[in-house]
């Protein structure tokens, strides 16, 4: 197993865990929105804004299929999971954690947040709506559901360490 892949909605602690799980597990930390922010010198919502969405969906599949051969984790994007090719990929590269919260407790985290675009254009409904639409992509896609509610960070961390080295053989 090379990488970790780490999915879920937006807000759910794809890059927290990611950052903690990195030390825990000693393996490099990469957050692919930040990646591909460095790549394309251009943020996500000028991405969308100059090229579109579908445009970006192209570029997220292009990174999973080429970002460095090194074990590492890896907090994807909240729409990565969507892509039936962005699954398969991270199936036969790695680990794909499904990162399982609360839509409340996701809604809480996010609903002021001025980066999210999506955030700002839509109501709490439509994005409940989004949420309810990709749980099944990131069920598809995650080999292990985490489910997040009611634990710590450190607690989420530890359970994904746990099977990262179980299934190693540690």
């Amino acid at each position: 197993m090379r990488k970790i892949y780490l999915v879920g909605f937006m807000g759910c602690g794809k890059s927290a865990i990611g950052r903690r799980l990195s030390f825990f597990l000693k393996m490099p930390y990469y957050d692919m929105d930040h990646e591909i922010v460095r790549q394309q010198g251009m943020t996500i919502p000028e991405i969308f804004e100059k090229y579109g969405e579908a445009h970006f969906r192209k570029i997220e599949t292009e990174f999973l299929k080429n970002f460095r051969d090194e074990a590492c984790i890896i907090a994807t994007g909240g729409g990565v999971a969507v892509n039936e090719e962005n699954r398969r990929i991270m199936r036969q590269t790695g680990l794909v954690f499904f990162l399982d919260a609360k839509f409340e407790d996701i809604y809480k985290r996010i609903r002021n947040d001025k980066n999210r675009p999506i955030v700002q254009s839509t109501t709490e409904q439509e994005l409940e709506n989004l949420y309810h639409q990709r749980r099944k992509s990131y069920r598809l896609a995650g080999h292990i559901q985490v489910l997040t509610a009611g634990r710590t960070l450190r607690q989420i961390v530890e359970y994904i360490g746990f099977q990262v080295k179980r299934l190693k053989g540690e």
